[in-house]
């Protein structure tokens, strides 16, 4: 199950502020992890950046000032961006040359996992595991950051991670795309081990808080939870995914 995409180039997780810098920094190329826009800021050079951002489909977030100033206390001129350290790719590339290759796919969707750390241990399972590609939102999902990078081992170099804004849209693709879609929730008798992770599949997995958005459950091939017996009966979202993906690794190796 390795893949053959080339490690993405690593980069500093660097600070761009000044609403002209931002600009250029998007016009090259640069991954746009998270941005900032004071709230209420106007002016001509304010609406081209806003042009950009629409041409580029990059959300800005508005803050008062002095988020901003907490920041940096630099002339930020109400506009702060960071780069990510990682360059994202499209899963509509990597299906198909999965397929190309002779591989099952193996995908791992993570809904609204918003814990770095939780990111960056997960991506470290799915790369040992050798899972494709790792699939999350634009919106509500962990930044790569730092931390991630760290807290992955490196792992978040190695692995593609693909960030979609139409999220719901890009886990229909990959059930168009012929992959199962299974989903690791509470909300099934299903035990882990009922689905055949032998066949293309996209492992599902959603935050401590909220799990999977019911969309996605609604349109699921496969619900399977992980039994518990003691008192707590709940795992760390990074644990689960790794006792999910090792059951899929498990009957995968079981046929070779």
């Amino acid at each position: 199950m390795a893949y053959n995409s080339k490690p993405p180039p690593r980069e500093g997780n660097q600070m761009v502020f000044g609403i002209r810098a931002v600009i250029e920094a998007i016009l090259a190329g640069k991954e746009i992890e998270a941005l900032y826009l004071q709230r209420g800021l106007g002016g001509q050079l304010l609406n081209e950046l806003k042009e950009v951002l629409n041409e580029y489909h990059i959300t800005a977030q508005q803050v008062p000032v002095e988020k901003l100033n907490r920041i940096t206390m630099k002339n930020h001129q109400g506009a702060i961006a960071f780069i990510s350290p990682i360059i994202y790719q499209k899963i509509e590339n990597i299906i198909p040359e999965v397929f190309e290759r002779g591989e099952v796919p193996l995908i791992l969707v993570l809904d609204n996992i918003t814990d770095v750390r939780n990111m960056g241990a997960i991506a470290r399972t799915a790369e040992c595991a050798g899972v494709h590609a790792i699939v999350i939102p634009a919106k509500g999902s962990a930044q790569i950051n730092p931390d991630a990078i760290k807290t992955s081992a490196g792992a978040l170099y190695k692995i593609p991670v693909c960030r979609h804004d139409n999220f719901m849209q890009t886990v229909k693709f990959l059930q168009e795309s012929g992959l199962q879609l299974v989903c690791c929730t509470e909300k099934t008798n299903d035990y882990i081990y009922k689905p055949d992770y032998t066949a293309p599949t996209a492992i599902i997995m959603g935050s401590e808080e909220d799990g999977i958005r019911n969309e996605i459950i609604r349109i699921s091939d496969h619900l399977a939870k992980i039994p518990m017996f003691g008192e707590i009966e709940s795992l760390n979202v990074s644990v689960s995914t790794a006792v999910i993906l090792y059951e899929a690794i498990r009957q995968r190796e079981v046929l070779k």
